[in-house]
């Protein structure tokens, strides 16, 4: 298990317990106690735990109200090789102006368009920091609050950047997909992406198959708003037939052929 996927079992681990001991920490990673300690002292420097003596627990986090969404590094590793996958898919053009919501699919892509030269319009802190150091893309952030756990900038107000620029596309990954819409569960979060889709004409939603089984509560938008669903190839058949009745396009990624051409 890579470092990374370590780190996401730890924090879901103390996000259902709170308190867990090394030797705990040590059996849910498949790691050694040597090297639960130390995924332990680099997450709490970084401020996502804190450590006590014999483990560690979770932080409560008092500030800012918290968005109903899962945290960037929790969700960082589920369904890692299907979104690496569905991202490759998702290629854009030289010269394209886009926008990309932030995400951990739609992270993924970051290492798909280093060699592109577009501008690139995104609310994901991490996404940008990315793409600024790999790539030579024109990147434009807009301003609002940056909310550590998901990694996101959101305003609550209407005057932003986004005003003033228009993209072709708008790559997004969603909490859920229902036979209505794109569903979300928090409405600061669905205000700022219905704000970021006014400025695109065409919407390329990024979901792999789990997706369909997660509904939030809230209608983003409804499905004839989608152009473009990339989804893989465990999606259920019948879920891809009601899309295309709604008018989508669905391109369903292979994953295994993905994970094999990688290897």
């Amino acid at each position: 298990m890579h470092e990374r996927q370590r780190w996401q079992v730890i924090l879901k681990t103390l996000a259902q317990q709170t308190v867990a001991t090394v030797a705990e920490i040590a059996e849910v990673t498949q790691s050694s106690p040597a090297t639960a300690r130390r995924d332990v002292a680099k997450l709490a420097e970084q401020g996502l735990l804190r450590r006590v003596h014999g483990g560690a627990e979770a932080i409560a986090n008092d500030e800012p109200p918290a968005l109903a969404a899962r945290a960037f590094d929790v969700s960082y590793a589920m369904n890692l090789d299907k979104k690496r996958a569905i991202a490759a898919a998702a290629m854009c053009s030289d010269g394209d102006s886009i926008i990309i919501n932030g995400g951990t699919t739609t992270y993924e892509m970051v290492e798909f368009l280093a060699e592109k030269r577009m501008q690139i319009i995104t609310n994901s802190f991490s996404l940008a920091d990315m793409l600024m150091r790999t790539s030579r893309n024109r990147i434009l952030i807009p301003g609002g609050q940056i909310y550590r756990e998901q990694n996101i900038i959101l305003s609550p107000y209407e005057d932003d950047l986004l005003r003033h620029h228009y993209a072709s596309l708008m790559f997004m990954s969603a909490h859920g997909v229902s036979p209505i819409g794109v569903m979300e569960n928090d409405p600061l979060l669905i205000r700022a992406e219905q704000r970021m889709l006014e400025r695109a004409e065409r919407l390329v939603v990024l979901a792999d198959s789990s997706k369909f089984n997660s509904r939030g509560g809230l209608i983003l938008c409804p499905l004839q708003r989608i152009h473009t669903l990339i989804t893989d190839d465990d999606i259920d058949q019948r879920t891809v037939e009601a899309l295309r009745a709604a008018g989508v396009q669905v391109n369903i990624v292979p994953v295994s052929a993905q994970s094999s051409s990688a290897a």
